[in-house]
């Protein structure tokens, strides 16, 4: 019983160790908006959802609001459609920087 347990245990590591491999990491600096355009939805939720977090770090807000988050995706999308070539990084900085 308690080789079973060990064994187990030994399998399960392993399925972990692999797991964790399998992370994608992302320099968010060099997203084009080519790219995120072409990300599958899920990817482009999750992309979405950190852009919103550090927008909104950048702009002191501490707040959600669920319905502006998607005008928000659906604006960058908008403008990445008309400059696909650009970083999403830098629409974000130009849409905070002093006017």
């Amino acid at each position: 019983m308690k080789k079973l347990a060990i064994t187990t245990l030994a399998l399960a590591g392993a399925l972990c160790a692999g797991a964790a491999q399998a992370q994608v990491m992302i320099d968010m600096r060099a997203v084009t908006c080519a790219d995120f355009l072409a990300m599958p939805p899920a990817d482009a939720v999750l992309t979405s959802a950190w852009l919103s977090g550090w927008f909104n770090q950048k702009i002191g807000s501490t707040t959600i609001d669920l319905n502006g988050f998607a005008k928000n995706v659906e604006s960058v999308s908008k403008w990445c459609a008309s400059y696909p070539k650009e970083t999403v990084m830098s629409g974000l900085q130009r849409a905070i920087a002093p006017k």
